[in-house]
Order: structure tokens, then C-alpha cells, then sequence
């Protein structure tokens, strides 16, 4: 009995000595903000992955506008051109994304000649789709990023 009782007075003296309340307010804060930083974290991936995949999207269209029928090395669906299936086009927004964010494959990139030519000035369409995973993620919460962009052939 007196065993318990002289647990019970350091027990309480120790709750009551306010030099240990300190370091449970800073972990509790920790507990707190160490969430907030790795979301705002993973939220600056994210808008680094979609602007990153944007520019990628630029580049490729970029690429199909000097690179139309009057182009030596040509890409589109016109006669003549040596990549009717515009798969230079592709591997130049795949290329371009894999610079930047080790994602070379993962890319799905569609090219699309809306008025069925590469002869100037046509208009082309490059549209990239991207499954973005976070750092700490299961398959349920992959979100799907978009960039299309588009021009008109000048070459």
C-alpha cells in the first residue's frame, strides 16, 4: 500500500512539474504540421507533374507545325511524308516529359490532323493523358492529368 501511494505522489508531482510540458506541446505541433508540410509537398509535385506534361504537349505541337508536308522530314497524314503515323511527334512530347519527370513511357500521347493534311496551314492537335500516382498512394488514388494544345502547320 504504501508502495502505491508514493507511485501516486511521484505520478502526480510529475504531471504537475511544468518542465516536461514543453516538449509534449512540440510534439503535439509536430503531430500537427508535419501532415500540413508533406501535403503542401505533395501539392507542388502535382502542379510541377501538370505543368511539366503541359510544356511537353507545346513542344510536340511546336514540332508538328515545322515538320509539315513541305518539310524534309515530315510528319502527318499528306502524301509523301515519311511518318504518316506522326510518331516522331509523339516521341518528341514523350522525350520531353521524360527530361523532367522520369515518366517517359507513362505518357499516352495522341496526335490528331483535324483537317486530314500536313500541308500548311493546316491545324494539328496534340493531347497527352497522364496517370499522376502521389509519393504515398495506393492504385485508388491516382488522379488523370490532361494537356491538349494545338496549332496550325507552317512548313
Amino acid at each position: 500500500m504504501r508502495k502505491a501511494v508514493r507511485m501516486s505522489v511521484h505520478l502526480r508531482r510529475l504531471l504537475c512539474d511544468p518542465l516536461g510540458s514543453s516538449s509534449i506541446e512540440t510534439s503535439l505541433a509536430l503531430l500537427l504540421a508535419l501532415p500540413f508540410t508533406f501535403a503542401a509537398f505533395q501539392l507542388c509535385l502535382y502542379a510541377y507533374a501538370q505543368s511539366v506534361l503541359s510544356d511537353s504537349v507545346r513542344v510536340g505541337v511546336r514540332y508538328a507545325i515545322v515538320h509539315g508536308s513541305d518539310s524534309a522530314a515530315c510528319s502527318g497524314p499528306s502524301a509523301g511524308c515519311s511518318d504518316s503515323s506522326a510518331a516522331n511527334v509523339i516521341s518528341t512530347v514523350q522525350n520531353n516529359a521524360g527530361r523532367y519527370l522520369n515518366i517517359l513511357k507513362a505518357v499516352n500521347v495522341t496526335v490528331l490532323y483535324p483537317d486530314a493534311s500536313s500541308a500548311p496551314p493546316s491545324r494539328v492537335v496534340v493531347t497527352a493523358t497522364y496517370r499522376y500516382l502521389p509519393i504515398v498512394s495506393s492504385s485508388s488514388m491516382a488522379y488523370s492529368m490532361y494537356a491538349t494544345a494545338g496549332g496550325r502547320i507552317v512548313f
